[in-house]
């Protein structure tokens, strides 16, 4: 999703020779970036009225992370991912980044857009395993990855960040290209968090209440989403997580149909709790994570579909982000199963995440 602690390369000097005197030219080029990350995992699943079971050991997820400035004020950004789903290989962020301080930033490129802190963060940055699967977070529409090819401001004002923005998205409506307009608008009441990306948690390095709004809009089709992160370190206790997000498509974005044909709206929220232990364990600590999730899918005709969603983790935090394992437990249930072309599911498996 964004470069992490990264490999500062210096790419340093060049010689040419010319007839019969050498001449050395030194070329000093700027410091690069250089990063990498995978998620990869072992899943057990379960479809309800199917007798076989499938067992999978999956590379979920690649990715390399390159960053470094031309100027003072001006740096680039490209990370590329290899995406287990559909074994191809994307470029999900390119983009020229221009910063005069924290109030005046301009992005343009392929990043991601304005929305919930859900796509602002990722699966490398999330707190939980499973993200992406309750039919909620970051239900915006993107052109590769939670992306958009377009053109952004974004600026710090004491508590709060604004970003605004306008994308073009390939067959967002119908084979159409309209222009995506995106705005967002967060609180930090506490620690502030710095930078356009965002983390789902910080392991106790911040204390946090952050409340979040977000809308997309092209013609009469919109999306919005309000959304809420409250984080507590206690002295030799542990940390505290409280992540929840409300988010409704209506006309834009959305997730698939569970049932033959397609809906006009879909809305719904989640809660998510997760407490991390204060003392270390070996070479980390565990941390213990549930999440629920309800959302509803409106249809012109036809019966209305409600998803649930249950997520149980269980995690060993080795260095926060950069390494870290996770067992985990996904049920999924429909309603009415009469209607639904998706059954309901349930997921066992371990997952681990590894960064530099």
């Amino acid at each position: 999703m964004r470069p992490n602690k990264s490999i500062s390369l210096t790419l340093g000097t060049a010689a040419l020779a010319l007839s019969a005197t050498p001449v050395l030219a030194e070329v000093t080029l700027p410091p690069v970036s250089v990063g990498a990350g995978l998620q990869t995992s072992f899943k057990h699943h379960e479809v309800t009225g199917v007798t076989a079971q499938s067992d999978d050991f999956n590379l979920d997820s690649a990715r390399i992370y390159l960053s470094g400035k031309a100027t003072d004020h001006i740096s680039i950004m490209f990370n590329t991912e290899y995406n287990g789903g559909d074994e191809k290989i994307a470029v999900i962020d390119a983009v020229a980044q221009i910063a005069y301080g924290d109030k005046f930033n301009i992005w343009a490129g392929r990043f991601l857009p304005p929305s919930d802190r859900a796509n602002l963060y990722g699966p490398y940055y999330s707190n939980q395993f499973g993200v992406y699967t309750d039919g909620i977070q970051d239900g915006y529409p993107f052109e590769t990855t939670g992306r958009d090819d377009g053109v952004m401001y974004w600026g710090q004002f004491g508590i709060a960040k604004v970003s605004f923005g306008l994308f073009d998205v390939q067959g967002l409506n119908k084979g159409t290209s309209d222009v995506l307009a995106a705005g967002r608008v967060q609180l930090d009441f506490w620690d502030p968090e710095g930078g356009y990306y965002l983390n789902g948690t910080y392991y106790g390095d911040k204390d946090l209440l952050a409340v979040g709004v977000a809308a997309q809009k092209n013609k009469s089709n919109t999306a919005y989403s309000a959304d809420f992160l409250l984080e507590k370190r206690f002295a030799g206790a542990g940390t505290v997580s409280v992540e929840s997000e409300y988010a409704k498509y209506d006309g834009l974005g959305g997730y698939p149909s569970p049932r033959t044909g397609s809906y006009t709206s879909s809305s719904g929220y989640y809660l998510l709790g997760a407490y991390l232990l204060p003392m270390e364990v070996g070479i980390g600590k565990f941390q213990v994570l549930a999440k629920y999730a309800k959302a509803k899918f409106d249809y012109a005709t036809g019966v209305d579909v409600d998803q649930k969603t249950t997520e149980v983790d269980f995690n060993y935090i080795i260095k926060q982000f950069n390494a870290r394992v996770s067992v985990f437990y996904i049920n999924t249930d429909f309603s009415p199963t009469a209607t639904i072309v998706t059954p309901d599911s349930k997921t066992y498996g371990i997952g681990l995440q590894v960064q530099m």
